[in-house]
Protein backbone atom coordinates (compact mmCIF):
# COMPACT_ATOMS: atom_id res chain seq x y z
CA UNK A 1 0.00 0.00 0.00
CA UNK A 2 1.48 3.40 -0.92
CA UNK A 3 1.92 6.01 1.78
CA UNK A 4 2.15 9.79 1.55
CA UNK A 5 4.97 12.22 1.28
CA UNK A 6 5.47 14.93 3.87
CA UNK A 7 5.75 18.60 2.93
CA UNK A 8 6.96 21.21 5.40
CA UNK A 9 5.08 24.52 4.98
CA UNK A 10 5.65 27.24 7.56
CA UNK A 11 6.74 24.90 10.34
CA UNK A 12 3.79 22.53 10.06
CA UNK A 13 4.15 19.17 8.41
CA UNK A 14 1.27 18.46 6.04
CA UNK A 15 1.05 14.97 4.61
CA UNK A 16 0.20 14.79 0.91
CA UNK A 17 -1.63 11.65 -0.24
CA UNK A 18 -2.23 10.61 -3.83
CA UNK A 19 -5.77 9.19 -3.96
CA UNK A 20 -5.42 5.76 -5.53
CA UNK A 21 -8.13 3.44 -6.82
CA UNK A 22 -7.70 1.33 -3.68
CA UNK A 23 -8.22 4.33 -1.38
CA UNK A 24 -11.26 5.48 -3.38
CA UNK A 25 -12.81 1.98 -3.43
CA UNK A 26 -12.43 1.60 0.34
CA UNK A 27 -13.82 5.12 0.92
CA UNK A 28 -16.86 4.50 -1.31
CA UNK A 29 -17.60 1.23 0.47
CA UNK A 30 -17.29 2.93 3.87
CA UNK A 31 -19.49 5.87 2.79
CA UNK A 32 -22.22 3.59 1.46
CA UNK A 33 -22.45 1.82 4.81
CA UNK A 34 -22.94 5.04 6.78
CA UNK A 35 -26.10 6.64 5.39
CA UNK A 36 -26.92 10.24 6.37
CA UNK A 37 -25.43 11.20 9.72
CA UNK A 38 -27.43 13.26 12.24
CA UNK A 39 -26.59 16.95 11.80
CA UNK A 40 -24.94 16.48 8.41
CA UNK A 41 -24.59 19.95 6.85
CA UNK A 42 -24.68 18.50 3.30
CA UNK A 43 -27.38 15.90 3.88
CA UNK A 44 -24.96 13.02 3.33
CA UNK A 45 -23.45 14.28 0.06
CA UNK A 46 -19.99 14.55 1.62
CA UNK A 47 -19.87 10.99 2.98
CA UNK A 48 -17.30 9.86 0.41
CA UNK A 49 -15.08 12.85 1.15
CA UNK A 50 -15.31 12.15 4.88
CA UNK A 51 -14.59 8.47 4.30
CA UNK A 52 -11.48 9.36 2.28
CA UNK A 53 -10.18 11.27 5.29
CA UNK A 54 -10.87 8.35 7.62
CA UNK A 55 -9.23 5.83 5.28
CA UNK A 56 -6.02 7.79 4.73
CA UNK A 57 -5.60 8.84 8.37
CA UNK A 58 -6.22 5.25 9.44
CA UNK A 59 -3.60 4.09 6.95
CA UNK A 60 -0.86 6.54 7.88
CA UNK A 61 -1.40 6.08 11.63
CA UNK A 62 -1.97 2.32 11.35
CA UNK A 63 -5.05 2.94 13.50
CA UNK A 64 -8.06 0.73 14.14
CA UNK A 65 -11.25 1.77 12.30
CA UNK A 66 -14.12 1.76 14.82
CA UNK A 67 -16.73 4.10 13.30
CA UNK A 68 -18.74 5.16 16.32
CA UNK A 69 -20.91 8.27 16.35
CA UNK A 70 -18.24 9.91 18.53
CA UNK A 71 -14.97 8.95 16.78
CA UNK A 72 -13.62 7.12 13.73
CA UNK A 73 -10.29 5.61 14.73
CA UNK A 74 -8.40 4.38 17.80
CA UNK A 75 -4.61 4.39 18.11
CA UNK A 76 -2.99 3.40 21.42
CA UNK A 77 -6.23 4.16 23.26
CA UNK A 78 -6.51 7.62 21.67
CA UNK A 79 -10.00 8.10 20.20
CA UNK A 80 -9.62 10.09 16.96
CA UNK A 81 -12.36 11.88 15.06
CA UNK A 82 -11.35 12.77 11.49
CA UNK A 83 -12.75 16.04 10.06
CA UNK A 84 -12.52 16.38 6.28
CA UNK A 85 -13.29 19.27 3.91
CA UNK A 86 -13.22 19.55 0.13
CA UNK A 87 -10.94 22.16 -1.44
CA UNK A 88 -9.92 23.60 -4.82
CA UNK A 89 -6.23 24.14 -4.07
CA UNK A 90 -3.55 22.91 -1.74
CA UNK A 91 -4.15 24.20 1.78
CA UNK A 92 -1.95 26.80 3.47
CA UNK A 93 -1.24 27.33 7.18
CA UNK A 94 -3.63 30.29 7.46
CA UNK A 95 -6.61 28.25 6.19
CA UNK A 96 -9.12 27.17 8.82
CA UNK A 97 -10.16 23.76 10.09
CA UNK A 98 -13.73 23.43 11.36
CA UNK A 99 -15.83 21.40 13.75
CA UNK A 100 -19.59 21.92 13.68
CA UNK A 101 -20.83 23.08 17.09
CA UNK A 102 -22.97 19.95 17.47
CA UNK A 103 -19.82 17.89 16.79
CA UNK A 104 -18.03 19.46 19.74
CA UNK A 105 -20.12 17.21 22.02
CA UNK A 106 -18.57 14.08 20.49
CA UNK A 107 -16.72 11.95 23.05
CA UNK A 108 -13.31 11.82 21.36
CA UNK A 109 -9.78 12.68 22.46
CA UNK A 110 -8.30 14.14 19.27
CA UNK A 111 -9.39 15.77 16.04
CA UNK A 112 -7.35 15.13 12.87
CA UNK A 113 -8.10 17.43 9.91
CA UNK A 114 -7.93 16.52 6.23
CA UNK A 115 -8.54 18.37 2.96
CA UNK A 116 -9.52 16.50 -0.22
CA UNK A 117 -9.12 18.15 -3.60
CA UNK A 118 -12.47 18.40 -5.41
CA UNK A 119 -11.13 16.44 -8.40
CA UNK A 120 -10.32 13.57 -5.97
CA UNK A 121 -6.69 13.29 -7.08
CA UNK A 122 -5.02 14.09 -3.77
CA UNK A 123 -5.59 14.87 -0.15
CA UNK A 124 -3.69 16.57 2.65
CA UNK A 125 -3.57 15.39 6.23
CA UNK A 126 -3.16 18.76 7.91
CA UNK A 127 -2.46 17.79 11.51
CA UNK A 128 -4.22 17.03 14.74
CA UNK A 129 -5.13 18.64 18.04
CA UNK A 130 -6.59 17.42 21.30
CA UNK A 131 -10.30 18.18 21.63
CA UNK A 132 -9.69 20.22 24.80
CA UNK A 133 -7.00 22.37 23.22
CA UNK A 134 -9.14 22.81 20.10
CA UNK A 135 -12.09 24.13 22.11
CA UNK A 136 -9.80 26.49 24.05
CA UNK A 137 -8.13 27.97 20.97
CA UNK A 138 -10.83 27.84 18.28
CA UNK A 139 -13.06 30.78 17.31
CA UNK A 140 -16.79 30.07 17.55
CA UNK A 141 -19.05 31.28 14.75
CA UNK A 142 -22.84 31.19 14.54
CA UNK A 143 -24.94 30.30 11.53
CA UNK A 144 -25.10 33.37 9.28
CA UNK A 145 -21.87 34.92 10.61
CA UNK A 146 -19.33 36.07 8.02
CA UNK A 147 -15.71 35.02 8.40
CA UNK A 148 -13.81 38.34 8.29
CA UNK A 149 -10.72 36.70 6.77
CA UNK A 150 -12.40 35.36 3.63
CA UNK A 151 -16.08 36.39 3.47
CA UNK A 152 -17.39 32.85 3.99
CA UNK A 153 -20.94 32.78 5.38
CA UNK A 154 -21.36 30.01 7.95
CA UNK A 155 -24.20 27.57 7.22
CA UNK A 156 -24.12 26.18 10.76
CA UNK A 157 -22.69 27.06 14.17
CA UNK A 158 -19.07 25.93 14.28
CA UNK A 159 -15.59 26.33 15.68
CA UNK A 160 -12.61 27.25 13.47
CA UNK A 161 -8.87 27.05 14.06
CA UNK A 162 -6.04 27.82 11.60
CA UNK A 163 -4.02 24.91 10.25
CA UNK A 164 -0.92 26.57 11.73
CA UNK A 165 -2.19 25.77 15.25
CA UNK A 166 -2.39 22.01 14.61
CA UNK A 167 0.24 19.50 15.68
CA UNK A 168 2.14 17.33 13.20
CA UNK A 169 0.94 13.78 12.58
CA UNK A 170 3.62 11.14 13.01
CA UNK A 171 3.24 8.46 10.36
CA UNK A 172 4.28 4.85 10.68
CA UNK A 173 7.66 3.89 9.27
CA UNK A 174 7.49 2.58 5.70
CA UNK A 175 9.77 2.19 2.73
CA UNK A 176 6.84 2.81 0.38
CA UNK A 177 6.86 6.61 0.59
CA UNK A 178 6.47 8.26 -2.79
CA UNK A 179 6.44 11.72 -4.33
CA UNK A 180 3.07 13.08 -5.41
Amino acid sequence: MPYPTQTNWSLILMIVVKLTKDIMDRAKKKAASVGILPGSITGGLSNVVGAIGEVIVGDVLDAEHVNTIHYDLVKNGNRIDVKTKRCNTKPFPNYDCSVAAHGSSQDCDTYVFVRVKIDMTRAWILGGISKGRFLQQATRYSKGDVDPSNGFVFRADCYNIPISKLEDIHVKETSQMYAV
